[in-house]
């Protein structure tokens, strides 16, 4: 993760986008088993994740080999794309959780990760000038029902209007933090892992003060096994899965990378019936096959349309 985003073919950016998303979807499970072994609160869990995410990037990026890259971008620059960014984060992963606590996980999920795509292909066309086309919309309209089916299939739902708000202040700052590193990704020479090591500080600064009022240090009676999962929800859906987020979120279109990152929830449906013995139902069935149907199809455009040298995917 030592690269420029200047040199990463969109083809490389795109599977870092899809072992991201499927990283990301294990770190619900992980949390789970924290929650059942401590009573450690959502917020200094997400805390802990950043932080001990940050230390590993940290030690990466010291420990690897520096390439050639170009012009080093200005010191100014940096920090500023490395607050504005690691503000995104922050506010994408705080109020999420707190959304979950307001109305459920399910509607949460939903609206979060369906407002995002919505927020980011508008945005994308806005400020970058990113045309979704008919066929992109399609494929964005199956991923958001595969989506509801997926989560909402499977029971009740509680739909409470402040969590629904919350929500969408998370989708907000996912779509802002995707948007950015688009935006600074086209200019060619953005150090992507020296990006996510600022983000991660500047996410950690804001988080402390929060970690610190809910409790930083949670009782246990099983110490080894939680430190253990810690380690994995820091190295694997945050390490590791956010540096390829940010390098691959550089260099493919918005819209695709708001429905690569779908693969989130199929990730943690996948688990839930592997791991912790839920049932496959058809819900499940139906909804993870419109959202690996639909993410496959943005993918496939992206990459032809790669290979054609030009950003505008065959999706018109």
């Amino acid at each position: 993760m030592s690269h420029a985003a200047l040199g990463l073919p969109v083809g490389r950016g795109l599977l870092y986008l899809i072992v991201a998303g499927a990283a990301w979807g294990t770190a619900g499970a992980a949390a789970s088993l924290v929650y059942r072994a401590s009573d450690m609160g959502p917020v200094a869990l997400s805390f802990w994740r950043c932080a001990a995410g940050l230390v590993l990037l940290l030690a990466a990026r010291l420990t690897a080999p520096r390439g050639r890259s170009g012009a080093r971008e200005p010191w100014r620059r940096r920090a500023v794309r490395a607050g504005v960014t690691g503000l995104g984060l922050a506010v994408f992963q705080t109020a999420y959780f707190a959304a979950v606590q307001a109305t459920g996980l399910a509607v949460a999920t939903v609206v979060t990760l369906g407002a995002g795509p919505v927020l980011i292909a508008l945005g994308a066309r806005l400020t970058l000038g990113e045309r979704l086309g008919r066929g992109g919309a399609a494929a964005v309209a199956g991923a958001l029902a595969g989506l509801a089916v997926l989560v909402l299939g499977g029971g009740e739902a509680t739909v409470r209007p402040w969590g629904v708000v919350l929500a969408l202040l998370s989708a907000a700052g996912y779509s802002l933090m995707t948007l950015l590193t688009r935006r600074w990704g086209r200019g060619g020479g953005t150090d992507a892992a020296g990006a996510t090591v600022g983000a991660f500080a500047v996410t950690s600064l804001c988080l402390l003060p929060f970690a610190v009022a809910e409790g930083l240090l949670p009782h246990t009676a099983e110490p080894v096994r939680v430190l253990w999962l810690l380690a994995y929800v820091a190295a694997i859906p945050t390490a590791l899965a956010y540096g390829l987020y940010f390098a691959g979120a550089a260099v493919v279109r918005s819209a695709t990378v708001s429905v690569i990152m779908l693969l989130e929830p199929v990730s943690a449906a996948v688990l839930a019936v592997v791991l912790l013995g839920e049932h496959l139902t058809a819900a499940t069935v139906t909804g993870t096959l419109l959202m690996l149907g639909s993410v496959t199809g943005l993918a496939v455009a992206e990459a032809r349309g790669a290979r054609r040298g030009t950003e505008e995917p065959v999706l018109a």
